[in-house]
Parts: structure tokens; C-alpha cells; sequence
């Protein structure tokens, strides 16, 4: 009884965790410990330092425990799975999490504290205003990589956060566990601040410095292999980029050139477009329409999931009027207007005998017949599943998929 109070006692007043993931680690790991017990002593701060360690076979363990730190063993291989890991271990009310390969000074915490103790729910490391040693940061990352990934997640999800990727960062424990992050990789990095921003936590920057690591072998990190994975992440977790955007700039494209070249061919310059350009026109239609489907899916599958607001009121507004009636109507109109197209030209080729016809005018109906039939389709499949997402996600209490009570 009495040990069982002591731990909750600890747990109750202990602030602040400092997590480090550790894979073989045992260069470094001992000098990051001592800062950041150093920093916790200085500053009179109740807290622990727990050593995610994801499988280590260099001893960094039991260096890890002789310096003071709890060590925690993540058996699931993975950055992000150290980290989930560490997190959930912690008995701090904030946690600020770093590498341990001596590139952050774990003695220069303070900033990080001051503003969790404002109440600022995620406080992000900046790398860039705080200054970057020589040879602490490959020329590729510095110049390319993390400028465009953190370009791309503002753009994308409007996070206030100029260094996507920043190792170091400090948040409140309870508010990150409930973002359910699950990615087990690197990619952990950019999940944490994507679904911070999209559940509007209150979010900031502090300069940091960095300094080269201290490791004699290479580091864990891959750039491209890497890179990639925290572009497919930000990408897979903003459909309207990946689906909608591109999707309906096709769609209006292709539709567009189509109507223009209905009537007959036109020259722009000493170039003519033709039946050709109304092929890839009619491809450029299905392809922007099957993305739009898409997005929807997505969206309301990430809904669904958390992993986009379930708040939208301009998609609300666009569901009410998505209805399963609706969508059957407007695919059956498309679907007389092809199959229209289609007799017409039917009619057309008996009246030669089904002979022998001038492509130049048969493919100006030929085409949009098809094109018609093939989204009628489309929309008819798309909307009986949209039907069934929203089915589900209503079991789980989030209305989404309207039905037409008034009936067709």
C-alpha cells in the first residue's frame, strides 16, 4: 500500500520528463544524461530522465542507468516507436524530447519550460534561428530538405512551425497522448506537429542551437529514404493536395480543351489541336474526376479517424447537397447524355452501310459518349460507397453522409 502511494506521489509531483531515444548510443548518451540532470538540479525542477531504448547492444543500457536516467526498453524497432514508447513512460506532466547523439544541449532547457509553463501545449525547436554549427547539418537537409518539408506542412496545414523537423521540442504529455500518434519511423517527427496543428493546439517556436553530434559511425538517418517518407506522410495527411487540387485542375482543364474543340480542330500558331488533344482532354477528365472521388473518400475516412477536423462547415455544406439521390440523378443524366451520344453515332454508321467513317467527325461524338458512360459510372460506385463510409462513421457518432428523406 504504502509503495503504491509513494509511486503516485511521484508521479503527481514529478513536472518534467526529458526523453531520449537510444539505439546504440553509448558514445554520447552519458554526456546528454549529465546536461540534462544538470539542468533539472539547476533549476530546481522535479523531473526524470527516461532513455527510450529501442533494442541497443552496445551496453548504452546499463551506462544509461549508472548515470542516473530510467531506462526504458521499446522492443518495436523504429524512431518513432522509441518515442511513442518514452512518452507513454513518462511520469512528468510536460516532456521535452531530444536525440542522444549530443547535438542538443540538454543544459539549455529553460526556454522549452518557460513557455509550458505559459500553457503553450507544443513548443517547437528552431534550428535556424538559433544557429547551426558547422557540420552540424548536412548542406542537403540545411538548403533543401527541411526548407521544402517545412515549407510544405504550413502550406499545407497552416502549423505556425518554420523547422517541420526539429529534433528537440517540448510539450504537454497528456495533449500529445491524445493525438493517438502512431508512426513508427521518422516520419513521427512530422505526424506530431501535422496532427498538433490540425487539432489547433497551441503552438510555438523557440532558437535553438545545434551542434554537430558527437558519434564516430554514421547517423540513423537516411536523407532520401527518409525524406521521402516525411513528404508521403504530409501528403497522405492533407488529401485536399493530394486529390482534390491536382484533381479538379484536371477536370477543368480537360473539359475546357474538349468544349473548345467540339465545333472542329483550332490552330494556336502553326500548331492544330484535334481529335487527338479531345482523347487526352476526355483522359484528363476521368483522371481529375476519379481524384475528386478520392479526395472525398479520404476526407471523410480521415474524419472519421481524427486525422483531419471533424469541423468542416464548407464540407458539410457539400455532403448535404452529396446525397446518394443526388448523386444517382446526376449519373443518370450523364448516362442518357452518353448513351444519347452514342445512338446518335450508331445512327451515323448505318447510314454509310456500316461503312467506312470520317474519324475527324465521328470522334468528336464518339469521345465525350464514352467519357459521359465512364463518369456516370464512376459517380454511381463512388456514391454508393460514400453511402457506406458515411454509415460507419455515423456508428462512431460523427454524422457525416446526409440521406434525402423526401425521396427522389
Amino acid at each position: 500500500m504504502n509503495a503504491t502511494l509513494d509511486r503516485t506521489s511521484a508521479q503527481i509531483e514529478c513536472e518534467l520528463s526529458i526523453v531520449m531515444p537510444c539505439l546504440n548510443e553509448r558514445e554520447t548518451l552519458v554526456q546528454c544524461i549529465r546536461k540534462a540532470k544538470a539542468f533539472l538540479q539547476r533549476e530546481g525542477i522535479n523531473g526524470e530522465v527516461i532513455i527510450a531504448d529501442n533494442g541497443s547492444t552496445d551496453g548504452s543500457q546499463q551506462l544509461a542507468e549508472d548515470a542516473g536516467a530510467r531506462v526504458v526498453a521499446i522492443p518495436v524497432k523504429g524512431y518513432g516507436s522509441a518515442l511513442i514508447g518514452g512518452i507513454r513512460a513518462a511520469r512528468g506532466r510536460y516532456v521535452i524530447m531530444g536525440d542522444s547523439d549530443d547535438s542538443y544541449d540538454f543544459s539549455e532547457l529553460g526556454a522549452f519550460v518557460t513557455k509550458l509553463r505559459e500553457g503553450w501545449q507544443l513548443v517547437m525547436g528552431n534550428r535556424f534561428k538559433g544557429g547551426i554549427h558547422p557540420g552540424a547539418m548536412p548542406p542537403l537537409h540545411r538548403y533543401l530538405g527541411n526548407p521544402v518539408l517545412s515549407t510544405i506542412g504550413r502550406t499545407f496545414f497552416k502549423s505556425p512551425c518554420s523547422d517541420f523537423h526539429c529534433g528537440l521540442r517540448g510539450f504537454d504529455r497528456a495533449a500529445i497522448l491524445a493525438l493517438g500518434l502512431q508512426a513508427p519511423g521518422m516520419e513521427f517527427a512530422s505526424e506530431m506537429v501535422v496532427k498538433a496543428s490540425i487539432q489547433q493546439l497551441r503552438i510555438t517556436e523557440v532558437p535553438i542551437i545545434l551542434w554537430p553530434d558527437g558519434r564516430s559511425r554514421p547517423p540513423h538517418l537516411r536523407s532520401w529514404r527518409d525524406g521521402w517518407r516525411h513528404l508521403r506522410f504530409l501528403l497522405l495527411f492533407s488529401p485536399r493536395w493530394l486529390f482534390l487540387y491536382p484533381g479538379a485542375a484536371m477536370f477543368g482543364l480537360g473539359l475546357l480543351l474538349m468544349a473548345l474543340l467540339l465545333a472542329g480542330p483550332r490552330e494556336v500558331g502553326h500548331v492544330q489541336f484535334d481529335i487527338h488533344t479531345i482523347y487526352y482532354s476526355s483522359l484528363a477528365i476521368v483522371i481529375g474526376f476519379q481524384a475528386v472521388l478520392f479526395w472525398v473518400c479520404a476526407k471523410l475516412y480521415g474524419m472519421r479517424e481524427g486525422i483531419v477536423p471533424r469541423e468542416d462547415p464548407r464540407f458539410d455544406r457539400f455532403l448535404r447537397w452529396f446525397t446518394l439521390e443526388h448523386c444517382l440523378l446526376a449519373a443518370g443524366a450523364l448516362l442518357l447524355l452518353g448513351v444519347g451520344a452514342g445512338v446518335s453515332a450508331v445512327i451515323a454508321w448505318e447510314s454509310t452501310g456500316f461503312g467506312s467513317l470520317a474519324p475527324e467527325q465521328m470522334m468528336r461524338v464518339v469521345i465525350p459518349s464514352g467519357t459521359a458512360i465512364l463518369l456516370a459510372f464512376q459517380l454511381i460506385y463512388g456514391s454508393f460507397f460514400f453511402n457506406l463510409l458515411g454509415i460507419q462513421a455515423d456508428r462512431g457518432g460523427l454524422p457525416i453522409v446526409q440521406e434525402d428523406t423526401h425521396g427522389l
